[in-house]
């Protein structure tokens, strides 16, 4: 799997439009989708599920009444339940040699832990997209979500033990296998175990809500500078997990510590915002941003580590009221022949 910051062909995204979900914020939701084509499409192609011919429609009119053209826009209609792509879609890996080849890992997707068994209809998505590429999918057996994960694409692999050692997810698995299965599907061959997931994480703990690879030896963790934050021993724990850590050739990791916004609430339930949860496209990083004093200081962080590209916040409060952000709902193809 290559690390997320190498050539891509494309990002995937699949067009907004569970109201169970959004129940007053699908509108703005909309918008920042728009915001994340017109972001990413300069420098790759972006490719967008649509459920239907009526989705297809509307994608194309509000577009055109944004007045500016998008010449890296492909739509194909796969049905969806909902926009979380990087979940349930296809985990990508290439092959080098004299020709690059590029392949689909193809998880099983329960529904976050059988949380939701409507969701767990986007298990077919990623075969779906494999069919459109005409690639080799490899089925892999084990219950994995692609926000559970990150790489370095030098054989260094980040997840959480909250998350991939759950018993909703493979409890016939110990650690080991889990890492057995990984190193296969990934081309992994070492990792590094955090605990815990930020609060109000329905995903029990996914890695892109907490720390991130931003080039091979260098990654960000969020940390809650406030002590009575209910973030912040956990965040803490894991940086302290972080700082002992090495990389693929026993060499410690260079750790940037990434500010919180704070509580964002929604009717009263704490949501799972965090700057953590950015993408990096092609020519652009996009970060959710939540009207925060710390929205400057994150994004200046990023675009010091991020120096090539152009550094877009995206304000996510009506986003991430679905429990998730940028990172959850893209996801990378990598680009061949690089």
């Amino acid at each position: 799997m290559p690390a997320e910051w190498k050539p891509h062909r494309a990002t995937w995204l699949a067009w907004p439009h569970n109201l169970k979900t959004w129940p007053d914020q699908l509108e703005s939701v909309k918008q920042i989708w728009l915001q994340m084509i017109r972001a990413i499409s300069p420098a790759e192609e972006v490719c967008l599920l649509v459920d239907d011919e009526r989705e297809h429609e509307e994608v194309i009119s509000r577009i055109r009444d944004g007045g500016a053209a998008i010449e890296h826009l492909s739509i194909y209609k796969i049905p969806t339940v909902d926009v979380w792509i990087r979940d349930y879609g296809p985990t990508f890996v290439t092959r080098g040699g004299e020709e690059d080849k590029i392949a689909s890992d193809d998880w099983i997707f329960n529904g976050w832990g059988r949380k939701y068994e409507s969701y767990m209809q986007d298990d077919s998505v990623a075969k779906e997209i494999a069919g459109l590429l005409r690639v080799p999918v490899f089925e892999q057996r084990i219950v994995l979500e692609g926000g559970s994960i990150d790489v370095n694409g030098k054989g260094a692999c980040l997840t959480t033990e909250q998350c991939l050692l759950n018993a909703n997810r493979n409890p016939h698995l110990g650690r080991n296998e889990i890492e057995e299965v990984l190193k296969e599907g990934l081309g992994v061959d070492h990792f590094i175990w955090l605990g815990e997931g930020i609060v109000g994480d329905d995903t029990d703990g996914h890695i892109d809500d907490i720390a991130r690879f931003v080039n091979p030896t260098t990654m960000v963790c969020a940390l809650e500078e406030d002590p009575k934050d209910e973030n912040y021993t956990l965040l803490r724990e894991n940086y302290e997990r972080l700082l002992g850590a090495r990389d693929q050739d026993g060499k410690k990791l260079d750790v940037v510590p990434l500010p919180m916004p704070g509580p964002v609430i929604y009717e009263g339930t704490r949501l799972p915002a965090s700057y953590a949860n950015f993408y990096i496209a092609n020519g652009a990083v996009l970060v959710p941003t939540y009207n925060h004093p710390n929205d400057r200081p994150a994004l200046g962080i990023l675009g010091d580590l991020f120096p090539g590209r152009k550094v877009i916040g995206i304000p996510c409060e009506a986003l991430v009221v679905g429990l998730g952000a940028i990172h959850c709902v893209t996801q990378q193809e990598p680009a061949t022949g690089f």
